[in-house]
């Protein structure tokens, strides 16, 4: 039944390029979930106090995004990569640069976000038949709101200064900060389990809601991946002005208008290109190579893999937090806060 629902979506020739993003997505999705349960396992061996802890996931440090732009900027301050949660550090930077090469693939191919705000947008159109979309006018005022979350929180970041910021990163509450997130999700409050529900309702009815309206992570990685030299680019000559490019893209981008796309909105989830009848017209690459989804989701795994594998290699994954701090840290968890107490 899903099959032959988003077929009628993207096409039988899209559907391939669905699967594809649909297997990589999974993937990390599935990636997480381990991540969460061996996290799972670190903190309830916290709470009873049993040394040594096991293993703690390094990983899970991809969920303190705001301590890897501050680990960005204190690298670039002191000239070298904090030991409190280098790993944020290397995701942040890692998925910039992503950006930086092969657009703002992240929201597509990576995000667990991505793919449930997808999921919703995709029961929507069963329930419906179609998805909703605000006046224009309301949209745009609406897209503006994640580049001014990310403007507060760059803005304030910046002007901490290199002395405050690194005295920050070494504070008691920043070395437990991945466990006081933890906690946040475990112990979800009524006001933040409404918050996130409203996100879920938006998101059927209005497609990306979250993530076209108020992620300020994809705010940032849409501006570096303005530079990307990889983009979709539309033959006029062969086009044939049917309108499907349009009716998939997930960024509501005029794609059928444009020789290519620039926008910071989009994505590269390779929809409008899988969704185009005419070979060749619609293609993701530079101005001298077309890139088939294959090799595109292929390039989103190396450079990930490839960051991973020399961040481990040079000594700049693993955390120096140390079993017994964590264990001295937990006792007073409850009373640190995010002024760096």
């Amino acid at each position: 039944m899903l099959r032959r629902f988003t077929e009628n979506r993207v096409g039988r020739k899209g559907l391939k390029t669905w699967t594809l993003r649909l297997a990589v997505q999974g993937g990390f999705a599935a990636l997480l979930v381990l991540l969460g349960l061996l996290f799972l396992r670190f903190v309830r061996a916290i709470e009873a106090g049993r040394l040594p802890l096991p293993d703690r996931p390094t990983g899970a440090e991809g969920f303190l995004p705001i301590s890897g732009l501050m680990g960005a900027l204190d690298w670039l301050y002191q000239g070298r990569l904090n030991a409190i949660h280098p790993a944020a550090t290397v995701l942040f930077l890692l998925f910039t640069a992503s950006a930086l090469i092969l657009r703002k693939n992240f929201c597509s191919w990576i995000c667990p976000v991505g793919l449930l705000s997808e999921s919703l947008a995709r029961l929507g159109r069963r329930l419906f038949g179609r998805n909703f979309r605000p006046w224009k006018w309301l949209d745009v005022v609406l897209r503006s709101l994640k580049y001014l979350l990310l403007g507060f929180f760059a803005f304030s970041i910046l002007g901490m200064g290199a002395a405050a910021l690194s005295e920050f990163i070494h504070s008691d509450y920043n070395r437990v900060s991945d466990v006081k997130m933890f906690y946040f999700f475990a112990r979800l409050s009524g006001t933040a389990a409404l918050v996130i529900a409203a996100l879920a309702l938006g998101s059927i009815f209005v497609n990306g809601f979250w993530c076209r309206y108020l992620c300020p992570y994809g705010a940032w990685l849409g501006l570096f991946s303005w530079a990307s030299p990889l983009k979709v680019r539309r033959n006029a000559e062969t086009c044939i002005d049917c309108g499907l490019c349009d009716r998939v893209c997930m960024a509501r981008l005029p794609v059928s208008k444009k020789a290519r796309i620039v926008s910071p909105e989009c994505t590269g989830c390779l929809d409008c290109v899988a969704s185009c009848p005419v070979p060749n017209t619609l293609v993701m690459g530079t101005r001298r190579r077309a890139w088939s989804a294959l090799r595109y989701g292929a390039g989103v795994l190396l450079v990930f893999l490839a960051g991973w594998l020399i961040a481990r290699a040079t000594g700049r994954w693993e955390s120096a937090v140390s079993d017994a701090e964590y264990l001295r840290l937990f006792e007073i968890l409850d009373r640190l806060d995010h002024l760096g107490r």
